[in-house]
């Protein structure tokens, strides 16, 4: 049996090597691999030893020959190709291990050059990589080191690897091939004349990974899987672990985003209740049993059957309390023994565990996406993700009343929460927790009145409530209401060709005004 070792990535390939030559097996290599192995003692054979051919032009051309390819292609079941390899004196490559040139790290280095992008192109490995794998049946091609381990365990139990195997290996081989292709793509078709990258590239290639198949879709008539990016940021809810419950449907996930997304955007601790992708209540506390609670009182009907997300550990106190509603999922960072032993009692609750991101200076250090993407007839809409935030320095005070330093810190936390209610939106709150929310209304006027109408069936008190308006107030209208409700103080970005008129009515009123200069749609 004849093994191939080309890889850049030399994790866990010395380990590996050493293993096949345990069981018998030739070791056949390139390049720095081959001098890896060889300063491990490990009988190797250079591959331009094998072809007859030096590798040259910088080590661009080494394994593009004959008898390399035709090692991989040559079918073994196939008296033709048999006899050909025998002609030729082709040794049968029976196990390939490359991965390949690191492109996808080198563009994404600050300053890397075109040169630098293109001399990381790999030629060679993605072509043994298609052979190897074209021939599965007879070639087991590794393309990353997480596959050694199963490989290594089939060959000494049974000297061979079984085909199943094989064709999951081929599988992997050809999606790694096909990712690669499309990161080069993406990154050649993105360059502008003058050397910068559009976000924009001329070819859009999506790259994601299924994570599961779902019951259904967004309704039972229609079929739905659940996708994560290839390079999924750290603390999204791709990487959330289930530690009980059913299985999430769409809709679960499709809400469950909205909420965590929401949460973990807070530096206190906070819970998000989210019931058809909108907040119905939202608050910070002293810790995640005052934040639920506040949360909860903002709309009991609407949390019936909803989205439950902390961004603290949740311990037994909160989750008591929690119990005591209906809830579809609940996600935190954590939970204690004494939470996970209640929950025990509730199986059908499902429980997601996801780690918050680390934070950072980048929005992928801080655990948020870089592009949303929607659907369109035979099309897509793209653009870069909603994270722009709007600091307490930013805002813009155009009323004669000044905002009190508590009503300006229940502004900023308004403004968050409109940040993720569909639009038009309209959000009441008070001391660190909505008291409204009015949600995709067509009219904004419309979202005011039920934002007001939810906070009195609740029966919150809304005198001294700020608001926050996701998108400008187009007359004074909408000002009328939240003011007419309680609202002493209103949160908006401007911009629109009335704002005067809104400014005298808000000065007419006695309240106080800012603008943040920053829209939040969310269609």
């Amino acid at each position: 049996m004849n093994a191939l070792l080309s890889v850049s990535d030399k994790t866990g390939i010395a380990e590996l090597a050493r293993a096949l030559h345990d069981l018998g097996v030739r070791l056949i290599s390139t390049g720095g691999t081959a001098k890896l192995l060889a300063e491990q003692g490990l009988p190797v054979t250079e591959v331009a030893e094998l072809t007859g051919f030096p590798e040259m032009l910088d080590g661009r051309v080494k394994t593009l020959h004959p008898k390399v390819h035709g090692g991989l292609l040559g079918r073994r079941d196939h008296p033709d190709h048999v006899a050909a390899l025998h002609r030729h004196a082709i040794t049968p490559i029976d196990i390939l291990v490359v991965n390949l040139y690191p492109f996808e790290q080198t563009v994404a280095k600050p300053g890397c050059t075109l040169e630098d992008a293109i001399e990381n192109i790999d030629i060679g490995g993605p072509a043994m990589v298609r052979s190897g794998a074209k021939n599965w049946q007879d070639v087991a091609v590794l393309t990353d080191a997480s596959q050694y381990a199963q490989v290594i365990a089939e060959l000494k139990a049974s000297g061979g690897v079984s085909r199943s195997t094989r064709f999951m290996l081929a599988v992997a081989a050809f999606n790694r091939i096909s990712n690669y292709d499309a990161a080069i793509s993406d990154y050649l078709s993105s360059l502008q004349p003058d050397g910068t990258r559009s976000p924009f590239p001329a070819q859009a290639n999506g790259r994601f990974v299924k994570l599961q198949d779902l019951r259904y879709g967004e309704n039972p008539h229609q079929q739905a899987a659940f996708y994560r990016d290839l390079h999924p940021a750290p603390g999204s809810l791709v990487a959330a672990q289930q530690l009980q419950g059913k299985e999430l449907s769409y809709n679960n996930i499709a809400d469950a985003d909205a909420a965590w997304e929401c949460v973990k955007g807070f530096d206190t601790p906070a819970c998000v209740i989210v019931k058809h992708a909108n907040p119905c209540g939202v608050a910070v506390g002293k810790d995640p049993l005052e934040a639920y609670a506040k949360a909860f009182q903002t709309d009991p009907t609407s949390a019936f059957g909803g989205i439950i997300a902390f961004n603290r550990t949740v311990d037994g106190a909160a989750a008591q309390k929690v119990r005591g509603q209906f809830v579809e999922v609940l996600m935190a960072p954590d939970f204690t023994p004494e939470a996970l032993a209640l929950f025990k009692e509730r199986p059908n609750v499902r429980l997601l565990r996801i780690a918050l991101p680390p934070g950072g200076t980048t929005a992928w250090e801080q655990g948020r996406n870089l592009m949303d993407i929607k659907r369109v007839g035979s099309g897509l809409l793209m653009q870069t993700a909603d994270n722009r935030e709007v600091t307490l320095a930013e805002l813009k005070v155009v009323t004669t009343r000044q905002p009190s330093p508590q009503e300006l810190q229940d502004l900023l936390f308004a403004w968050k929460v409109a940040k993720y209610v569909k639009s038009n939106a309209i959000v009441f709150c008070r001391d660190g927790m909505t008291i409204g929310v009015g949600a995709g209304q067509m009219s904004r006027v419309d979202s005011a009145r039920i934002a007001a109408i939810k906070a009195q069936n609740a029966k919150l008190e809304m005198k001294g409530t700020v608001v926050a308006s996701d998108a400008f107030f187009p007359f004074r209208d909408g000002l009328d209401v939240v003011v007419d409700a309680g609202a002493t103080c209103v949160i908006q970005p401007g911009g629109s060709m009335r704002d005067q008129e809104v400014i005298d009515a808000a000065n007419e009123r006695g309240v106080a005004m800012v603008f943040t200069g920053v829209r939040h749609f969310r269609h």
